[in-house]
C-alpha cells in the first residue's frame, strides 16, 4: 500500500488513456488538458483501457502499477 505523505495531491484520470505513451506524453497531455505544470510534485494516476493496470507518474518517482 502508499501512503502520500500530508500535502501531496493526487489527480486520477477519468478516462483510460494509451499506454504506449510514455511517462513524458502523459505528462503533456495533463499540461494540454488541465493547464497545469505536472511537475510541480502531483502524483498522476492513468489507467488503461481494460482497467487492469494503473501507471502512476511524480516526479522523482515513476513506475508501473
Amino acid at each position: 500500500m502508499l501512503m502520500p505523505s500530508q500535502g501531496v495531491r493526487i489527480l486520477v484520470a477519468t478516462r483510460p488513456v494509451d499506454f504506449r505513451k510514455g511517462h513524458d506524453g502523459l505528462a503533456s497531455m495533463v499540461q494540454s488538458a488541465l493547464a497545469q505544470d505536472p511537475f510541480t510534485g502531483t502524483v498522476l494516476v492513468f489507467r488503461a483501457k481494460r482497467a487492469d493496470r494503473m501507471k502512476m507518474n511524480r516526479p522523482g518517482f515513476t513506475g508501473d502499477l
